[in-house]
């Protein structure tokens, strides 16, 4: 009978850890799908950025700073590997376009344009959709970092070298989204 007992709690044991593995398994799988769905997000907007960047162009030939950081932000989304990279890359895109929708302000004809009016209603599509994917993302990395953090949980995480996540956050200056106005 104590060999049965025995061998009963040795199975739990073994059940609880494979079941834990593969939630740690399935929660990294989600945070890398979740991340991959912020990328998109990202690389999407800094490929619409070249049209703004056009149009703006044509009305405020003299405002090459800003056009330059533009494409400096752009570059380094484009180039970015990790969440805090690619975060900081959003952080530089976000306050080159708000220089860039200061500069649109001083146009008239710009803000009346066509087509810089179809490129803004574009871009605050893709800002609700980055914060919808960051948000998901960010509440995935959550869940595996509560999971390894937590009692049993992370004596498996230990055993497998599960660790936390990196969040995606954004500076204190850039957490507003850039506002588009339509006057």
């Amino acid at each position: 009978m104590l060999w049965w007992i025995i061998l009963f709690i040795f199975l739990a044991i073994v059940g609880y850890v494979a079941l834990t593995y593969n939630s740690f398994v399935n929660l990294k799988q989600m945070i890398k799908n979740s991340w991959a769905q912020v990328d998109v997000q990202l690389k999407m907007r800094a490929d619409l950025v070249p049209n703004l960047v056009e149009t703006v162009k044509g009305y405020a030939k003299h405002e090459k700073t800003v056009f330059n950081d533009i494409t400096k932000a752009r570059s380094a989304i484009m180039n970015a590997k990790t969440p805090e990279e690619a975060a900081k890359a959003d952080n530089m895109l976000a306050g080159a376009l708000k220089s860039l929708f200061a500069v649109a302000e001083a146009y008239p004809d710009l803000k009346a344009n066509q087509n810089f009016i179809q490129l803004q209603e574009k871009l605050g599509d893709l800002e609700q959709k980055i914060a919808y994917a960051r948000q998901f993302y960010n509440d995935m990395v959550m869940k595996m970092n509560r999971k390894v953090l937590m009692f049993p949980s992370n004596l498996v995480a230990s055993m497998f070298g599960f660790k936390e996540e990196e969040y995606f956050k954004t500076e204190e200056a850039t957490r507003e989204v850039p506002k588009v106005k339509f006057e």
